[in-house]
């Protein structure tokens, strides 16, 4: 009875009613969760550091993929807003931000009109559907074709990701160097005689801290971080194929990681001893067979690495589960799994070729393949470990998005422009039929239009929000691209001071007429601009990112109530 009465009484559960109507602890965390993500975006954003409440490693950061997963919330309404997101950022890399930002404004329209919630979904998808298309068409006037003829494009798309992230402090050169080297990973990992489906190959990112950045280098094959390497050792095993062999159990000598199998143990014979036979009897097959490379996934017993490396092999030890797979396709070994049968003769696999790399303290072990492979190694080095593990986030990012080139090999324009050139090319399309449209939608003409202006001014205001410094933003009235007034220019030195705009292929003359953003202006039909832009976004991470925006938003819409368990 003692135990009985101490039980708490079970709380009821919390339900919140209409949450953007009546909840203004939701709509101000929601306002919050906008500025704070509107703040890092772009090149100029402003960095946030990351911690928890018992301390642990600080994250200095802007990107998408660290700040969403960070922003737990105890609101579920704001966290179904947040997976959502966190969900694009983990299957497209790029455009994290853009996503957050379009999906908040457009909830903060609705929130602005006081029109039927109904209604802006519903004109919320028939303009996303008017803007898929038009991406999607081959006339499209805010995109650029990826060709692999030329690698200048693919170098702009790459520096345009690492420009975009300041916590990675890079100098233009540095910008210039990393996108090459990112460019050539990614030139290494596609395969150009494979018959039937292609595969791509893989792309191991190793940092190094304490270099300066310009010492990044790309290697074709694998580099293994092995401290306890030495040059004499791999001098033995150079030149010529090498045979290679991978063990995916502990060599250690723990009884609890030998595996499945059988170890007899005589009386009063010593365990360990006993267990240490068995491994050297390893060693001796391994010998006899005359393997000059011994990987193994986990540990290995010291007497065993020492009789192995005595006989001449280089030993490599703790490769773990992420080099594995890489490994055992750049070898064509077939990993052993027990230590209670002799090694088959197909387990062991070749390289062609082990060289010693050395960046600063780290000692590298450069494994090259018999035959060409799509396997290839980026060293990445900077100089302290904050900018250090912002760029490899931002470089793994990258090689993404040049991956995605090959489903969609189209480039958005960046900068703003593809934002405000939708926002022109939305109102001068919709203009004509509004009427007929706004009756199959259900709504009144001035209801369609003014919710279609919602969305419009949405996109202006993403593109806004890469203005950090106190500048305005503006839409030139020919392109429909985007500009930046500096705060300290006034309007009548405007023609003097502009240069070009966002993307960087619209150059400035007097005769553009721009407009601010966000104010009325004429609608217009954007005129084409053939050039090159030399700020670049993901296709196909954009137009995920505008879709997830506007189901999100209308996700978030439709919920009505908001139940919470306080137990």
């Amino acid at each position: 009875m003692l135990g009985m009465s101490r039980l708490a009484k079970k709380q009821p559960s919390r339900c919140t009613d209409l949450p953007l109507d009546n909840n203004a602890d939701i709509c101000s965390k929601l306002y919050i969760l906008k500025e704070l993500l509107k703040s890092s975006y772009g090149p100029t954003g402003r960095l946030k550091q990351i911690h928890n409440n018992i301390g642990g490693q600080v994250a200095t950061t802007s990107t998408s993929s660290v700040l969403l997963p960070a922003l737990i919330s105890s609101e579920p309404f704001i966290n179904l807003i947040r997976t959502s997101l966190i969900n694009h950022t983990s299957r497209f890399s790029d455009c994290g931000l853009f996503t957050a930002i379009l999906c908040l404004y457009l909830i903060e329209q609705v929130q602005l009109s006081g029109l039927r919630k109904c209604v802006f979904q519903r004109v919320y998808k028939q303009l996303l559907d008017l803007c898929t298309t038009y991406l999607q068409e081959e006339d499209c006037s805010c995109k650029a074709k990826v060709t692999y003829n030329s690698s200048q494009i693919l170098i702009t798309l790459a520096s345009s990701v690492l420009s975009s992230k300041p916590a990675c402090v890079l100098k233009e050169a540095e910008v210039l160097h990393i996108s090459t080297l990112t460019v050539q990973g990614f030139l290494f990992t596609v395969p150009c005689n494979d018959p039937g489906v292609a595969k791509l190959g893989r792309i191991i990112t190793i940092p190094v801290e304490g270099l300066p950045v310009l010492n990044s280098a790309v290697f074709p094959g694998l580099l293994l971080d092995t401290p306890d390497i030495t040059l004499h050792h791999t001098e033995l095993c150079r030149g010529g194929p090498l045979r290679t062999i991978i063990i995916s159990e502990s060599l250690a000598g723990d009884i609890s990681e030998l595996g499945d199998g059988t170890l007899e143990l005589h009386n009063r014979a010593n365990v360990e001893s006993q267990i240490l036979d068995q491994l050297l009897k390893i060693g001796a097959q391994v010998v006899k067979d005359e393997v000059q490379l011994f990987m193994c996934q986990k540990v290995i017993h010291p007497v065993l690495q020492q009789y192995l490396r005595d006989h001449g092999i280089t030993v490599v030890e703790r490769l773990g589960i992420n080099l594995l797979e890489p490994v055992i396709k750049l070898t064509g070994a077939q990993p052993v799994a027990t230590l209670h049968a002799p090694i088959p003769s197909q387990a062991y696999g070749k390289v062609k070729e082990i060289t010693i790399k050395q960046f600063k303290s780290k000692t590298m072990l450069h494994l090259l393949p018999i035959e060409d492979m799509t396997i290839c190694t980026i060293v990445l080095c900077h100089r302290n470990e904050t900018m250090l593990n912002e760029l490899k986030v931002t470089c793994v990012k990258a090689q993404h998005v040049l991956r995605l080139t090959l489903r969609d090999p189209f480039a958005l324009f960046g900068g703003g422009c593809t934002e405000t050139h939708l926002a022109s090319y939305i109102r001068d399309k919709i203009k004509m039929n509004a009427t007929e449209t706004s009756s199959v939608l259900g709504c009144s003409r001035s209801e369609y239009l003014l919710a279609a202006e919602g969305f419009c001014r949405s996109l202006e205001s993403v593109a806004a929000a890469l203005e950090h410094d106190g500048g305005s933003s503006l839409i030139d009235l020919t392109h429909a691209h985007h500009w930046t007034l500096p705060a300290e220019v006034t309007k009548d030195e405007m023609d003097q001071r502009l240069s070009g705009c966002g993307c960087g292929l619209v150059t400035h003359c007097k005769d553009y007429k721009l407009s601010f953003l966000n104010t009325k202006y004429p609608e217009f039909c954007p005129a084409a601009k053939n050039g090159e832009a030399s700020v670049l976004d993901s296709f196909t991470a954009k137009v995920n990112g505008l879709q997830v925006a506007v189901e999100t938003a209308n996700l978030a819409l439709d919920v009505q109530y908001v139940i919470q368990d306080t137990n």
